[in-house]
C-alpha cells in the first residue's frame, strides 16, 4: 500500500498494492497496521456502508457535528469524483477542497480524517460506494454544505446533465453558513 500525502494536511489518498496475472487479481483494499503506520495514529472504525448510485447523482457534502467521522472510502464498481472540505477551524486549509477521482478500477482510495465534509458525484451508469467510519451515523448531528456553494468554487465534472441531488442536500449550507470543527 502506498499512502500520499494530499494538499490538505490529513487528508491521504491510498493506493493498494496490486497482484494481477492471467487469473484476475488481488489486492488487501484495508490492512490496520499499515494504514495506522501511514497515518501515525490508531485508528477504530465501527461502521460499514455502502451505496449505490446511478450517473449523475450527486452526494454530499456531508458531515457529523458533533461526532465527527473519519472515512475510508473506495468504489467497488464504476467511477466517481470524491470531494473532501477542509471544516476545521484554524486549518490553514480551512474552505478548501481536493477532488480525486475513484474508480473500480484505479482502486484508490481516500482517508477523510473528522474535521472534513465529503460528497461525490456518479461519473459512470452506476458506482458502488464503500467507505468505513470511525464513528457511528447519528442523523440528529448529520450537516451539509452546499455542492454548489460559490464560496469553494469546486469544479465538478460533466456526468451528462445537471447533477440530481436529494431534497436534503438541495437545502445545504453555505460555507459561509457552515459550523466548524474545533480540533
Amino acid at each position: 500500500m502506498q499512502v500520499h500525502p494530499t494538499a490538505l494536511p490529513g487528508l491521504m489518498l491510498i493506493e493498494p498494492t496490486v497482484f494481477g496475472d492471467a487469473r484476475g487479481h488481488f489486492f488487501e483494499s484495508y490492512n490496520q497496521r499499515e494504514l495506522e503506520g501511514a497515518l501515525g495514529r490508531p485508528l477504530r472504525f465501527v461502521q460499514d456502508n455502502q451505496s449505490l448510485s446511478s450517473r449523475g447523482v450527486l452526494r454530499g457534502l456531508h458531515y457529523q457535528l458533533p461526532q465527527p467521522q473519519g472515512k475510508l472510502v473506495r468504489v467497488t464498481l464504476g467511477e466517481v469524483f470524491d470531494v473532501a472540505v477542509d471544516l476545521r477551524r484554524g486549518s490553514p486549509t480551512c474552505g478548501r477542497w481536493l477532488g480525486e477521482v475513484l474508480s473500480a478500477q484505479n482502486r484508490r482510495q481516500l482517508w477523510i480524517p473528522e474535521g472534513f465534509a465529503h460528497g461525490f458525484l456518479v461519473l459512470s451508469d452506476q458506482a458502488e460506494f464503500v467507505y468505513k467510519a470511525t464513528d457511528y451515523y447519528a442523523p440528529e448531528h448529520e450537516r451539509c454544505v452546499r455542492w454548489d456553494d460559490p464560496a469553494l468554487g469546486i469544479a465538478w465534472p460533466s456526468a451528462g446533465g445537471p447533477p440530481r441531488v436529494s431534497a436534503k442536500d438541495a437545502r445545504g449550507l453555505s460555507l459561509a453558513e457552515a459550523p466548524r470543527f474545533d480540533l
